[in-house]
């Protein structure tokens, strides 16, 4: 059994409330100097081999369902 991460991330020019309000919290509690950008990670167990095709249907699942590509970007990542 493989495993696949899927990183999702908003795009640069796509505003991050969330991310904007963690940073805020670390500023406030004194870590200074970091800026946050909250996007969501998702592990995918893949049964059997890892072939090319199967990474495949991984990347069309991200583009699909796990991102929405207008606002987030994504990259697939295997463990």
């Amino acid at each position: 059994m493989a495993r696949v991460v899927v990183n999702v991330m908003p795009k640069p020019e796509i505003l991050d409330p969330q991310g904007k309000a963690v940073t805020g919290a670390l500023q406030r509690l004194g870590f200074a100097g970091m800026s946050v950008r909250q996007g969501k990670r998702f592990e995918i167990e893949v049964d059997g081999e890892l072939t090319p095709e199967r990474l495949e249907q991984v990347e069309q699942a991200a583009e699909r369902l796990l991102a929405n590509t207008v606002i987030e970007s994504f990259d697939v990542v295997v463990e």
